[in-house]
């Protein structure tokens, strides 16, 4: 466990807020969020801020990340595959609960960032791939669940395809003014929908960038 005052009090601050399950809180503690905030911003590291990334994104809140790994339900799950590794702070959450972490990022600098975070920090369960993330990644599916970290205005096929029976896909959903947080349960009856709440994040972009 990373020993740390500030992050302890980052967490602690999170679960004013938000409480998250005993494992959930746990797999926030194991890793310091310093590590993935842009050279800079380290002053900022244990804010429930948004930060600047380099190509326009952003490391997303900690509070954010911490609901979407609640609203994931991962008790239980073994394998999740992200849409949009980003910093890769997310990624690394997840993989101190699940076995296997798929993560995919379009835009080949960062995503070389975040494989030497993950190499540095010695985590070795996190799976990457440089492509457009909307394809999913058909050779490893299905996964128990699919999280998306950008803001799409419909899912596309594909990836219900990839998700198991009874798996969960998450991601913020385009309606209009706002975005909502939208929990998908794939089910042999079809897809069910559930609207969870309003949030804000980068749009979902077609194609790759280098």
């Amino acid at each position: 466990m990373v020993s740390h005052i500030r992050l302890e009090e980052m967490v602690d601050r999170i679960e004013e807020i938000f409480p998250l399950r005993p494992f959930e809180r746990e797999a926030f503690l194991r890793v310091d969020r310093e590590f993935f905030v842009p050279s800079g911003f380290g002053h900022l590291s244990y804010k429930l801020d948004a930060l600047p990334m380099i190509a326009e994104q952003w490391i997303s809140s900690p509070l954010t990340v911490a609901k979407m790994t609640h609203y994931l339900d991962l008790e239980g799950a073994d394998s999740v595959l992200e849409i949009g590794c980003g910093s890769g702070y997310q990624a690394a959450i997840l993989a101190q609960i699940v076995r296997r972490v798929f993560t995919i990022e379009r835009i080949e600098p960062i995503l070389r960032e975040a494989r030497e975070r993950f190499r540095s920090l010695g985590i070795t369960n996190i799976s990457t791939r440089y492509d457009d993330g909307q394809r999913g990644w058909r050779e490893f599916a299905p996964y128990d669940r699919i999280l998306l970290s950008a803001t799409a205005d419909t899912i596309p096929p594909r990836l219900f395809e990839q998700l198991d029976y009874d798996g969960i896909l998450l991601a913020p959903i385009n309606n209009g003014d706002e975005h909502i947080i939208t929990k998908f349960t794939k089910t042999h009856r079809g897809i069910i929908s559930e609207s969870l709440e309003a949030c804000l994040f980068v749009p979902i972009v077609d194609g790759t960038k280098r």
